[in-house]
């Protein structure tokens, strides 16, 4: 049960990461700021302040669920915490999508993007279930 918690984690961490990482170069590679008037100089601060705090923190908190994953012994309790923060975060990124879809159109990209929000999703979930109902 250990082996699978530490491969589920591992693998919805890795992508946390990578998707925190892409995420800092997103505003250039679909060019935000052409969207928002120039003389909003305020509001292209707020959008850039946005999304360098959302890219730290998912590669931040991808991080950290991978060092108490791999601790020699893992606090049960840290551990579960950590990954009911996961399991927030990306159930609210996966209802969003469902809700809210991005990438809309492209069809292939929205339901790609729901996937992986939805895959990432349940390794935490079943991370936590399985951390929760086994004795450390």
């Amino acid at each position: 049960m250990k082996l699978l918690v530490t491969i589920l984690t591992s693998f919805g961490s890795i992508v946390s990461i990578g998707f925190g990482i892409w995420h800092f170069f997103v505003p250039r590679i679909w060019n935000w700021y052409s969207y928002i008037e120039p003389t909003a100089t305020e509001l292209v601060i707020a959008v850039r302040a946005i999304n360098i705090f959302f890219s730290l923190s998912l590669v931040l908190l991808g991080i950290a669920n991978l060092l108490i994953v791999f601790k020699n012994s893992p606090d049960k309790f840290s551990l579960m915490v950590m990954l009911s923060v996961s399991v927030i975060l990306w159930a609210t990124r996966t209802a969003l999508q469902f809700i809210y879809p991005q990438g809309s159109q492209n069809p292939v990209l929205q339901y790609a993007m729901l996937a992986i929000f939805l895959v990432v999703f349940c390794c935490f979930l079943l991370s936590l279930l399985f951390v929760w109902m086994q004795k450390m």
